[in-house]
């Protein structure tokens, strides 16, 4: 029997794979693939896994529709309004106590020129578990105009861990709208990898992370690369809610010729949180922007919080550097990049960096 799932006709196998999805079950734990409103695909291949349409949740568990709207407040924008009628999405839960390292794999992909894709996620790692996600939300060849509507919603249970990467390859004048909030409780851990890596009209979101349970942890660090023409407002938020959670958040922004806004905000709220924030950007053309806003709110006397932020260009004396040790002009500038989109995210299961290296690799041949 073949290992690989049966690719849907309708999209396009190098899209998929510019996002990281595979359709191999050997290298995957989960496959879900939705076209448009449409799933196509949904298959677990380890026990402890679970995974299905949200439509197929609510009919099969009763207690899912206790998990909507809770991290994400259904009337904080048209945009969440629109999404809460006409939605399908995936359903994926880590049952409790299982250790889930091979990656589950979910595509969201826009086939429909003009269509307003609107999906509602509900991601659980039960008490104990641990779940790595990767998603990848792309657009088919050719479909000038679009937008992708989506809700995601994470529950990170106590002394669970939830890795999620998030890889976007979209057409040059689609436009995304992600809504995403996260509850972590006692011991949780939630870690969030952002990746963009192609034109897109626009992009704007702003997850956030509640730790609410004592010792919770979150860490986002994202990788945008912003091309001529797109126009990208991304951040994160953590919320220290719970004694002694902490929080890190991490961004690498390049502009050639897209205006870019980067975002980040921690706001502790209980005894001894920590937390550090860190943008940076680097400008390769005269003709894009970009701005960082890092904002910290303390809101309780015995806490830590920090942040730095830096825009500048590659400097000439750097690439002159490695040009004396036998590089080329164009080599020097690729590994300078290279370096500076190289994030060291912590606790991240390699077969997840793997794929993040592979991303950063197609993100070089778009910006040299």
């Amino acid at each position: 029997m073949s290992e690989r799932i049966q690719e849907p006709e309708s999209i396009d196998r190098k899209k998929l794979e510019s996002v990281g999805i595979e359709l191999d079950r050997r290298r995957r734990s989960a496959t879900f693939v939705q076209v448009d409103q449409d799933v196509k695909a949904a298959s677990s291949f380890f026990e402890g896994v679970e995974i299905m349409s949200v439509r197929d949740a609510l009919e099969k568990y009763d207690w899912v529709e206790d998990y909507f709207w809770k991290a994400v407040d259904r009337e904080k924008d048209d945009y969440t309004r629109e999404a809460a009628t006409d939605f399908n999405g995936y359903f994926i839960r880590a049952k409790e106590g299982a250790k889930i390292q091979i990656p589950v794999e979910a595509c969201l992909y826009l086939r429909t020129k003009g269509l307003k894709q609107k999906v509602h996620n509900i991601i659980i790692a039960e008490e104990g578990s641990e779940l790595n996600v990767i998603t990848g939300c792309t657009s088919h060849p050719g479909v000038i105009s679009g937008m992708h509507i989506g809700i995601s919603e994470f529950f990170v249970k106590k002394d669970a861990k939830l890795t999620f990467t998030m890889i976007h390859s979209w057409e040059s004048d689609i436009e995304v709208r992600p809504r995403s909030g996260i509850i972590v409780e006692d011991n949780g851990i939630f870690i969030s990898n952002y990746v963009l890596m192609s034109p897109v009209k626009t992009v704007q979101m702003y997850p956030v992370a509640y730790l609410n349970g004592e010792n919770s942890r979150a860490i986002f660090s994202s990788i945008i690369v912003g091309l001529e023409n797109s126009y990208i407002d991304v951040g994160s938020r953590a919320v220290l809610n719970g004694e002694k959670s902490s929080a890190e958040i991490v961004s690498r922004t390049i502009s050639k010729g897209g205006r870019i806004i980067a975002r980040g905000n921690l706001t502790g709220n209980a005894p001894d949180v920590k937390g550090h924030l860190e943008c940076r950007g680097l400008m390769l053309s005269e003709n894009g922007s970009i701005v960082a806003i890092p904002e910290l709110e303390a809101r309780y006397p015995n806490i830590e919080l920090s942040h730095e932020a830096a825009i500048g260009k590659i400097a000439e004396e750097e690439i002159f550097y490695l040009m004396a040790r036998g590089f080329s002009r164009d080599e020097a500038t690729a590994a300078i990049i290279r370096g500076f989109l190289d994030l060291e995210v912590k606790g991240i299961p390699p077969v997840l960096k793997a794929e993040i290296d592979k991303a950063i690799r197609r993100v070089e041949k778009e910006i040299l």
